[in-house]
Protein backbone atom coordinates (compact mmCIF):
# COMPACT_ATOMS: atom_id res chain seq x y z
CA UNK A 1 0.00 0.00 0.00
CA UNK A 2 2.87 2.59 0.75
CA UNK A 3 4.73 1.80 -2.11
CA UNK A 4 1.18 2.60 -4.41
CA UNK A 5 1.05 5.34 -2.13
CA UNK A 6 4.68 6.54 -3.09
CA UNK A 7 3.57 6.13 -7.03
CA UNK A 8 0.54 8.19 -6.86
CA UNK A 9 2.50 10.79 -5.09
CA UNK A 10 5.65 10.96 -8.15
CA UNK A 11 2.87 11.00 -10.81
CA UNK A 12 0.61 13.83 -9.02
CA UNK A 13 3.55 16.24 -8.40
CA UNK A 14 4.31 16.99 -12.10
CA UNK A 15 1.01 17.33 -12.63
CA UNK A 16 0.43 19.83 -9.92
CA UNK A 17 3.56 21.86 -10.96
CA UNK A 18 2.27 22.35 -14.43
CA UNK A 19 -0.89 23.34 -13.71
CA UNK A 20 0.45 26.23 -11.52
CA UNK A 21 3.07 26.88 -14.27
CA UNK A 22 0.20 27.40 -16.98
CA UNK A 23 -0.13 31.50 -16.00
CA UNK A 24 -3.00 33.35 -17.88
CA UNK A 25 -4.49 32.38 -20.79
CA UNK A 26 -2.88 33.21 -23.78
CA UNK A 27 -5.45 35.99 -24.95
CA UNK A 28 -4.22 37.99 -21.49
CA UNK A 29 -1.03 37.27 -22.08
CA UNK A 30 -0.61 38.65 -25.38
CA UNK A 31 -2.40 41.85 -25.11
CA UNK A 32 0.01 44.38 -23.69
CA UNK A 33 2.15 43.56 -27.16
CA UNK A 34 -1.20 43.48 -29.38
CA UNK A 35 -1.49 47.28 -28.19
CA UNK A 36 1.79 48.11 -28.10
CA UNK A 37 2.10 47.09 -31.83
CA UNK A 38 -1.11 49.31 -32.50
CA UNK A 39 0.17 52.10 -30.76
CA UNK A 40 3.10 51.54 -32.93
CA UNK A 41 1.63 51.85 -36.25
CA UNK A 42 -1.17 54.52 -35.33
CA UNK A 43 1.83 56.32 -34.26
CA UNK A 44 3.11 56.38 -38.21
CA UNK A 45 0.52 56.20 -39.96
CA UNK A 46 -0.99 59.48 -38.17
CA UNK A 47 2.61 61.20 -37.88
CA UNK A 48 1.50 61.81 -34.18
CA UNK A 49 4.53 60.50 -31.47
CA UNK A 50 2.43 60.63 -28.63
CA UNK A 51 -0.57 58.37 -29.24
CA UNK A 52 -2.54 55.77 -26.72
CA UNK A 53 -4.27 52.66 -27.54
CA UNK A 54 -7.28 51.12 -25.89
CA UNK A 55 -8.51 47.43 -26.49
CA UNK A 56 -12.54 47.72 -27.90
CA UNK A 57 -13.02 44.08 -28.41
CA UNK A 58 -10.87 41.07 -28.26
CA UNK A 59 -11.63 37.08 -29.18
CA UNK A 60 -9.79 33.70 -29.36
CA UNK A 61 -9.52 32.44 -33.09
CA UNK A 62 -9.34 28.66 -34.22
CA UNK A 63 -7.27 27.61 -36.82
CA UNK A 64 -8.86 26.89 -40.33
CA UNK A 65 -7.58 22.88 -39.87
CA UNK A 66 -6.45 20.52 -36.95
CA UNK A 67 -3.17 20.34 -39.36
CA UNK A 68 -3.00 23.57 -40.40
CA UNK A 69 -2.50 26.93 -38.30
CA UNK A 70 -2.34 28.13 -34.87
CA UNK A 71 -4.98 29.69 -32.42
CA UNK A 72 -4.62 33.31 -32.24
CA UNK A 73 -5.84 36.04 -30.14
CA UNK A 74 -7.28 38.44 -32.20
CA UNK A 75 -7.86 41.97 -31.11
CA UNK A 76 -9.46 44.98 -32.37
CA UNK A 77 -7.42 48.13 -31.43
CA UNK A 78 -8.39 51.91 -30.55
CA UNK A 79 -5.76 54.60 -31.44
CA UNK A 80 -6.00 57.96 -30.26
CA UNK A 81 -3.44 60.99 -30.99
CA UNK A 82 -2.80 64.63 -31.85
CA UNK A 83 -6.83 64.79 -33.06
CA UNK A 84 -6.79 61.67 -35.06
CA UNK A 85 -8.21 58.11 -34.51
CA UNK A 86 -7.76 55.18 -35.73
CA UNK A 87 -9.12 51.60 -35.66
CA UNK A 88 -6.76 48.47 -36.23
CA UNK A 89 -7.34 44.38 -35.89
CA UNK A 90 -4.20 42.78 -33.88
CA UNK A 91 -3.61 39.27 -34.86
CA UNK A 92 -0.79 37.52 -32.29
CA UNK A 93 -0.49 33.89 -33.23
CA UNK A 94 0.22 31.25 -30.54
CA UNK A 95 3.21 29.70 -32.57
CA UNK A 96 5.66 29.83 -29.63
CA UNK A 97 6.74 33.41 -30.29
CA UNK A 98 5.91 36.84 -28.99
CA UNK A 99 5.11 38.37 -32.01
CA UNK A 100 1.70 39.98 -33.57
CA UNK A 101 0.93 41.91 -36.58
CA UNK A 102 -1.30 45.34 -37.14
CA UNK A 103 -3.72 44.77 -40.12
CA UNK A 104 -6.43 47.46 -41.73
CA UNK A 105 -7.04 50.62 -39.81
CA UNK A 106 -10.18 52.54 -40.67
CA UNK A 107 -9.28 56.49 -39.86
CA UNK A 108 -12.21 58.37 -38.32
CA UNK A 109 -11.03 62.40 -37.38
CA UNK A 110 -12.31 63.61 -34.12
CA UNK A 111 -12.66 67.26 -35.10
Amino acid sequence: MQKLRSLFAAAAIPVLLAACASGPPFIDQMQPTAVDMAERRGAFEMNCPSVKGEVISSETVQPLSIRWGYERAEYTVGVTGCGKRNSYVVICPDNGGKSCFAGASRVDSMQ
